[in-house]
């Protein structure tokens, strides 16, 4: 089972342990879900570290649950900022951890406007360029986000079962 949150020091050691070539990248992913005649949404985050750039990578991950109240779920604004605000915080974490390190941030958020997560493109990339001071990327370059956390929610999916 995923943890409820990241261990930022679990993380810090093991990139010490790598290159200085470590790159690192951070996304979330989420679902929504019912339960108990409540939507809920699980959150999804996810650490990527790349190590040395060419070595392959490690994933931390954890998963965490709460209330959803987007009305429209084909319009999903509240769920998808949610998602925003805590890579955000989890990039802050990370920065603050380890300065020097490259680190991405990656929105699980796709630019064409045919999709329903279009709705908070601007507000999303606005907040993270205030907050981060970053210029995130999103689908189809945020694979942090759209790969990586997607595929800690069907191993978490597989394990719940």
């Amino acid at each position: 089972m995923l943890p409820s949150e990241i261990n930022i020091d679990q993380v810090k050691e093991f990139v010490d342990q790598c290159g200085p070539g470590t790159q690192l990248y951070v996304g979330c992913d989420s679902e929504r879900l019912i339960h108990q005649g409540r939507w809920y949404a699980d959150y999804i985050l996810a650490v990527v570290v790349h190590i040395n750039g060419n070595r392959g990578c490690k994933i931390f991950g954890s998963l965490d649950r709460e209330a959803d109240y987007d009305q429209r779920s084909s319009r999903p604004r509240m769920r998808l900022m949610n998602e925003v605000y805590r890579v955000g915080n989890l990039y802050l974490q990370l920065t603050a951890a380890m300065p020097h390190r490259h680190i991405e941030v990656h929105l699980d958020i796709n630019p064409d406007e045919r999709h329903g997560s279009n709705c908070v493109i601007q507000q999303a990339i606005g907040y993270i360029r205030g907050t981060c001071n970053v210029i995130p990327f999103v689908k189809p370059q945020a694979f942090a986000a759209s790969v990586a956390a997607d595929r800690l929610k069907e191993i978490r999916s597989r394990w719940a079962a």
